[in-house]
């Protein structure tokens, strides 16, 4: 699986759903844990860019995160990587994303290229219009 960092530096992320277990299973509600046990969480959040261009992810992260609707945050380690799937016989793809972590933007941590290192920029892609981690 090809796995691309996301430079973060140029844009600003706003938490617009709150952390919340990711499912394996929505029919049993089986919560999807990492390789540590964590469970992982995913978050919603707008990534908007200087130009005005507005997306939306769905960012999985390990463990809880302190971040709450409408508080300006910074994805730690952020990056994506494409999936595709056949779901109800229909091929569906997209861009997944996952971080390290999510911090309020006063907690962020700082560096010449962003908390994400130079990469590519972020985008969502996709026939099924959706982001998350398969």
């Amino acid at each position: 699986m090809r796995i691309i960092p996301v430079d973060v530096s140029a844009m600003t992320f706003v938490c617009v759903s709150a952390p919340r277990p990711k499912l394996v299973n929505q029919e049993t509600g089986e919560v999807k844990t990492d390789r540590n046990g964590q469970t992982v969480f995913t978050v919603g959040l707008s990534a908007a860019d200087a130009a005005g261009r507005v997306d939306l992810l769905n960012v999985a992260v390990s463990g809880d995160q302190s971040v709450t609707i409408g508080e300006v945050v910074a994805p730690v380690g952020l990056v994506a990587f494409p999936w595709e799937a056949v779901l109800g016989g229909e091929k569906r793809w997209g861009v997944a994303f996952r971080a390290e972590r999510i911090v309020p933007v006063s907690a962020a941590p700082s560096g010449p290229s962003g908390p994400a290192g130079p990469a590519a920029p972020a985008s969502s892609a996709g026939s099924a219009g959706s982001s998350g981690v398969a």
